[in-house]
């Protein structure tokens, strides 16, 4: 078997078009995440997905319920409260103005909890 020995260019060549690829997809792999990032809470198997969530102040948030029962999404210090949002209805609410993180809770079920990170 013969084997053929990559002379410096070719080595340099090969290296510079792999880091150029792979390059290029964390950038399509950050766009695509940037993309699809919202200002979204679900509301699915007694959680909030996320459970922490990072939106700028003033935003528009939106909550969207999937399980069968109503919850809410009420702050510990009473900046937001959403009141009952029952199954797969959606229901929108203002971020706090000021940069902080805000502590949350269903008011139904008390163990339900998350955070909003404004910043």
């Amino acid at each position: 078997m013969q084997v053929r020995r990559m002379n410096r260019v070719n080595v340099y060549a090969l290296t510079g078009a792999l880091m150029l690829s792979a390059a290029s997809l964390s950038i399509v792999s950050s766009s695509s995440a940037e993309a699809t990032t919202t200002n979204t809470l679900i509301i699915s198997n007694f959680m909030f997905k996320p459970m922490t969530l990072k939106v700028a102040k003033g935003a528009t948030i939106r909550v969207t319920n999937k399980d069968t029962v109503d919850h809410t999404v009420t702050s510990t210090n009473g900046s937001f409260k959403t009141g009952n949002i029952a199954h797969n209805q959606t229901k929108t609410f203002k971020a706090p103005k000021k940069a902080g993180t805000y502590h949350y809770f269903c008011s139904v079920h008390t163990f339900m909890t998350g955070t909003i990170i404004v910043k």
